[in-house]
């Protein structure tokens, strides 16, 4: 709400001198019979107030675009809990794989290929390492 509200007046406060800046340059090149002479009147008056304006409706416009409130954050919703993956279970090696790991290793862990090491002689994986070196 604060935001938007000084976008709005900052908006407001842009365009209206804007306008005066225009109204200054225009009156400042009416009295000027020569262009010559109209030239300082426009670059110093009028195309900055002309700027001051389209600036001040991109603000306003912003202030009324932008909603009152944040949207409140609701909670994710619940889901149903799956029991966390258990590394009780014996090492793991996928076929062809030369590591070993625990059941609950982020390599191996939803593989439905992903065996029972048994007693093959492998690695322990640098990851979950599934037994103290």
């Amino acid at each position: 709400m604060q935001r938007s509200r000084i976008l709005l007046w900052g908006g407001v406060t842009a365009a209206a001198v804007g306008a005066v800046l225009c109204v200054l340059g225009w009156y400042g090149i009416s009295g000027e019979r020569f262009a010559e002479r109209q030239l300082p009147y426009l670059a110093s008056c009028t195309v900055p107030g002309a700027a001051l304006i389209v600036a001040g409706a991109v603000l306003v416009a912003a202030a009324l675009l932008l909603p009152a409130s944040p949207p409140d954050r609701a909670p994710p919703p619940e889901t149903a809990e799956t029991p966390p993956p258990s590394s009780d279970g014996p090492p793991l090696r996928v076929p062809g794989g030369t590591l070993a790991h625990r059941p609950d290793c982020p390599l191996v862990a939803g593989k439905a290929e992903a065996t029972e090491a048994g007693d093959t002689a492998l690695d322990p994986c640098p990851v979950c390492e599934p037994w103290p070196p």
